[in-house]
């Protein structure tokens, strides 16, 4: 069976704490009767700091989108490969052996996809099959590692690598003053994480089963509006409540696998907002520090949309590895409202070499 193994990532050098966030706000938009509500909600994210890849004083000035999307090409150039040797060498695997490679971003474009560069700069073979996702938004780490599982069970002894670049900060928008813009600007951060899934062998998480599921006519609750200044985050005040009609949603996932949704061994959730994470727990009945990798990835970096669930998944891998046969669920939620979903085992195969 296809195994994720251990992701890599990396967060930008340039960091904004939350008090300098509130202090930002406070300045740009006094006066206006949103901020104390805004800056409330900022202070119950439970996010300390966040990495971005421009000084705090660049990121709040807007260049317009066309210099904007050319930082974001600039940037994820020079921030991907090291991230994806990594990724590879925790694979035991080099470039030459993966057969797909899937991109996920939504806060940049390239045409063509950042694929097409990668495959002529590091090494991979020209028949490397390029998927590129730009449209889940923060499910889309999860919907990588799903359709990573598809392409292998498809195209037996195939590798597929991983790659998600999030520079959410170049999608700042200094006019926009609504709660759910003012939150968003203090919620999510940039990160670039990379991850294999090996069709055969290696150590990690052994992928059995996946699902996507859409709540009906929910798609205008997270969106952007493109306007000549780029991606403007929209986010409807309902979103927090949508764990309790998916939570039935990944027990039926679990109970068709002859698995409790509630009485797994590790869990790999997407850290949208503590609601999130908070409500999940309670309609899944399990404790709350199930979701530490995802509390963690929350406090330390922020909400790094699609990277969510790949940072997640590597403090897993950095713990004490679970026992051979722990089940596990990993999951992503995003515009749709989406949710992407997977159940897997731990395996290992100590006599797996690179090919």
């Amino acid at each position: 069976m296809p195994r994720l193994c251990k992701p890599a990532m990396m967060a930008p050098e340039h960091i904004i704490t939350v008090e300098e966030t509130l202090e930002f706000a406070e300045k740009a938009h006094a006066g206006k009767p949103q901020l104390p509500l805004a800056l409330r909600l900022i202070r119950n994210t439970g996010v300390q700091k966040r990495h971005i890849v421009q000084p705090i004083e660049q990121t709040l000035r807007h260049p317009g989108f066309e210099e904007r999307n050319r930082i974001y090409e600039v940037e994820s150039k020079k921030r991907t490969p090291e991230v994806i040797e990594r990724a590879l060498a925790n694979a035991e695997l080099r470039a030459r052996d993966i057969d797909a490679i899937i991109y996920v971003s939504c806060t940049g474009f390239m045409m063509p996809s950042l694929t097409a560069w990668l495959i002529n700069k590091l090494g991979f073979r020209p028949d490397t099959r390029q998927i590129p996702i730009a449209q889940l938004g923060c499910a889309a780490g999860g919907a990588a590692i799903n359709r990573a599982h598809d392409f292998c069970v498809a195209h037996p002894g195939s590798n597929v690598l991983i790659v998600s670049c999030e520079l959410c900060s170049l999608c700042y928008q200094p006019e926009a003053d609504d709660i759910g813009s003012l939150l968003s600007d203090g919620l999510f951060g940039d990160a670039v994480a990379a991850a294999v899934v090996r069709g055969i062998g290696g150590n990690g998480i052994e992928l059995e089963r996946n699902a996507s599921y859409l709540i009906p006519n929910t798609e205008d609750w997270i969106s952007y509006a493109v306007k000549d200044t780029g991606f403007h985050f929209q986010l409807d005040r309902r979103v927090p409540g949508t764990m309790e009609p998916l939570a039935p949603v990944l027990r039926e996932l679990a109970k068709d696998h002859s698995w409790d949704a509630g009485k797994l061994d590790f869990y790999i959730v997407h850290a949208g907002g503590p609601r999130i994470l908070d409500d999940l727990a309670k309609f899944l009945e399990v404790d709350r520090d199930v979701f530490r990798h995802s509390w963690s990835t929350l406090s330390e970096y922020g909400n790094i949309a699609s990277a969510v669930v790949l940072e997640a998944a590597r403090r897993l891998f950095e713990e004490d590895a679970p026992a051979p046969g722990a089940t596990g669920l990993i999951a992503g939620f995003g515009p749709g409202i989406t949710a992407e979903m997977a159940l897997g085992t731990w395996g290992s195969d100590d006599s797996r070499s690179a090919s």
